[in-house]
């Protein structure tokens, strides 16, 4: 594979894992596998077995079949964890450099890509509209074209713009943090305990290790996922010239956002008394494929008491609607179902103040019904994708209280 080869001709650890393991077929997919799991050593996830699975899942294969490929994937998990008992206050590349996993001069790409941006670093002009990239994942893919007179700034590299950090009462994030970041940082798993849970559904790991977050939000995707994410954490961005606006106001229609062309989004903040939080999607594959509809809510919740008359307190307790557990603050999203990516208004607002039941589900979810206005296209049609998110609106409850719908 052309970057990686030995200068022997050797194989490395991978290659050869995927040989032994009968991993490679026709050759088209090879490559991408192999170079896959080597940025699987070098990366700073957990080197688990699942993780190892999860690095190629940007990748696919119609020859060989994927079994041999993710035992292939687990062996090089197995390898790190052999080699990472040695690796004293090493780094992984040094690792990888020392086991042949990488050439040798790996070690000096960090420092030629700093002397490459120096060189292709512009100033901006006013000679054309300003555009500023942050990962591309969808804008060298689907509009190179404005690239070729577009006076562009790359924000994905800014450390300014890449950082999670946790305040007195807010979490604060660069604008340029990716989903991976999200994924490895400590603030953000304290948090949410099934941050990996939901964040798997999110495109592949090639594409979460380069999309940003405010690449996210201004694509106004009606159905981008983090938008939907940040939408029920009710929370606010900060543009360059320090304008802050709540999420929910950033869209005023299709494609349409309340921004001018001067100004980028430098930092997302939401507050960190996240009690309850929940992501749902549905999509015709479970993995690498966008929403057909997508939800997310966060609920803070009352103390629950148990109703009179139920016997078993310490059981009671973990179950919703065996308890007068009452909402005290919620805020609920959708995508797929509306123009915009959808912060739902009425519903978050009916639900502060209800207690968890029957009845205020099923009122919730009319309103829900009246919020959305959803056609129908490849994804779905408008009907599907309204009980889909009737359904996937009880299914919050269900995840997060254990909640058994009577009806």
């Amino acid at each position: 594979v052309e970057g990686i080869n030995r200068p022997n001709n050797e194989l490395t650890e991978v290659q050869r894992v995927m040989v032994d393991e009968s991993g490679t077929q026709c050759g088209f997919c090879t490559v991408g596998f192999v170079m896959s799991l080597t940025g699987f050593f070098l990366d700073e996830t957990e080197k688990s077995c699942e993780m190892a699975i999860s690095s190629i899942d940007g990748n696919i294969c119609r020859c060989t079949g994927y079994k041999s490929i993710e035992r292939a994937a687990k062996r090089v998990s197995g390898r790190w964890s052999a080699v990472s008992g040695q690796k004293n206050s090493e780094n992984n590349l040094d690792v990888a450099i020392k086991k042949g996993i990488v050439p040798n001069y790996f070690s000096e790409i960090k420092e030629k890509l700093v002397q490459l941006k120096q060189e292709t670093n512009r100033p901006l002009t006013t000679d054309h509209r300003p555009l500023f990239v942050g990962g591309g994942t969808d804008l060298y893919v689907q509009r190179p074209e404005e690239l070729i007179y577009a006076s562009a700034e790359n924000l994905f590299d800014d450390a300014d713009l890449r950082f999670i950090e946790e305040t007195n009462e807010f979490i604060e994030l660069g604008a340029s943090v990716t989903v991976t970041d999200l994924l490895v940082s400590p603030v953000m798993q304290k948090l949410f305990p099934n941050l990996y849970k939901h964040l798997k559904l999110v495109s592949s790991t090639p594409i979460r290790n380069m999309a940003t977050l405010a690449g996210n939000f201004v694509n106004a995707s009606p159905i981008g996922d983090m938008t939907v994410w940040f939408l029920a954490l009710n929370a606010s961005i900060v543009f360059n010239n320090n304008r802050e606006i709540p999420l929910s106001e950033l869209y005023l229609g299709y494609k349409t956002l309340a921004k001018s062309e001067n100004e980028f989004i430098k930092m997302i903040r939401f507050r960190k008394d996240v009690q309850h939080f929940n992501f749902e999607k549905v999509c015709k594959r479970t993995f690498l494929d966008i929403a057909s509809v997508n939800t997310a809510i966060s609920l803070r919740v009352s103390s629950p008491t148990v109703k009179e008359g139920f016997p078993n307190h310490d059981k009671a307790r973990a179950h919703a609607w065996a308890t007068d557990t009452v909402i005290v603050d919620a805020h609920v999203s959708a995508g797929g179902v509306a123009p915009i990516p959808l912060y739902l208004k009425k519903t978050s607002e009916f639900l502060r103040g209800k207690e968890i039941s029957d009845e205020t589900i099923f009122e919730a979810n009319e309103i829900i019904q009246s919020e959305i206005s959803p056609i129908s296209d490849v994804r779905g049609s408008a009907e599907y994708k309204r009980l889909l998110l009737r359904q996937l609106f009880i299914g919050h409850f269900v995840e997060l209280f254990d909640f058994k719908p009577r009806n």
